[in-house]
């Protein structure tokens, strides 16, 4: 899902991948040009990316099947977890995770730049291995989460190919499911990413040149599948169907929403206005209004506003 930045949602034209998408947690990404203009779509399923590019006109869109190369060599035979184009201030990327690592394109997916290995070996065979969950972070970072719970954070270099681990953030114990950086203007102290795992862990972050664990959410018994952090609010989807929202600085409950019957697969948010979207298996997308009042700084989330049933 691709939340607007306008006031008003609006249905536009409809554009159809050329394949079907995997039952994969967000498994959409959407890129846009700084003017709001589309400029691509991708979803996973199996071992290949769907990805649709504008047309430089703008009037029509070119489809593609990328087939990722692991390693630079070989076609992949693994399946592919996540894809996600990773923004920053002097470069855009398409990250994709899989089975068997971490693999970066420029953002046409055109040329990789980066192929970063998951050690298999170093793990059980009952156990399976695979990174999931991508967010780019403070103005040159690219974190990416892997299935023993590990968020490895990339250094991105302006331009080239010269990316590099600077650090390892090791707080989870499960498998990372989502990593998202912060959309809004965050409070002072209130962090700047988040990330969220299986049993339902939430870590905040602070990042630079050493990244911080300023809050550390416990679950509650149950997974917590995507995560979004917009003025220094937490908004977490989970198992249940519900929706969290905490305070990112502590960490601190501050409203429960029974949102969905059935599992939560998806959030987004527009940061201009903190609209939430939250789509589940009960085949509903719901929008939601999330709000902070400046003087006492207290949370509130409306009543859903908006009622989507998603075609089968």
């Amino acid at each position: 899902m691709a939340a607007a930045a306008t006031e008003l949602y609006r249905k536009e034209q409809s554009i159809p991948l050329r394949s079907s998408s995997a039952a994969l947690y967000n498994n959409l990404s959407v890129l846009r040009l700084p003017g709001g203009r589309l400029a691509g779509l991708s979803a996973v399923h199996g071992p290949s990316l769907s990805l649709l590019s504008a047309a430089a006109d703008g009037l029509g869109f070119s489809h593609r099947q990328l087939q990722a190369k692991e390693g630079g060599m070989a076609v992949s035979t693994s399946l592919l977890t996540q894809a996600a184009w990773c923004v920053l201030p002097a470069r855009v990327l398409l990250v994709l995770t899989s089975q068997r690592g971490i693999q970066m394109y420029e953002s046409d997916g055109s040329i990789m730049v980066y192929w970063h290995a998951l050690d298999v070996a170093e793990h059980s065979p009952a156990r399976a291995v695979f990174a999931r969950g991508i967010a780019a972070a403070g103005g040159r970072f690219i974190c990416v989460g892997t299935s023993s719970g590990l968020v490895l954070v990339f250094d991105i270099p302006p331009k080239g190919t010269n990316v590099t681990v600077s650090e390892v953030l090791e707080q989870h114990r499960d498998a990372i499911t989502d990593i998202a950086a912060e959309l809004g203007q965050a409070p002072d102290g209130a962090g700047d990413l988040v990330s969220a795992d299986d049993a339902g862990t939430l870590c905040v972050w602070s990042t630079g040149e050493e990244f911080t664990l300023l809050s550390k959410i416990p679950p509650f018994g149950c997974s917590c599948s995507s995560v979004k952090l917009w003025n220094g609010i937490v908004a977490a989807g989970y198992g249940n169907g519900q929706i969290r929202l905490y305070e990112a600085a502590t960490g601190v409950l501050r409203a429960e929403v029974n949102a969905h019957a059935r599992w939560i697969y998806a959030l987004d948010l527009a940061p201009q206005t903190g609209k939430l979207l939250s789509g589940a298996e009960d085949s509903f997308v719901h929008v939601w209004k999330l709000s902070r009042n400046p003087d006492t700084g207290e949370v509130a989330v409306s009543p859903r506003l908006l009622l989507v049933p998603r075609a089968s």
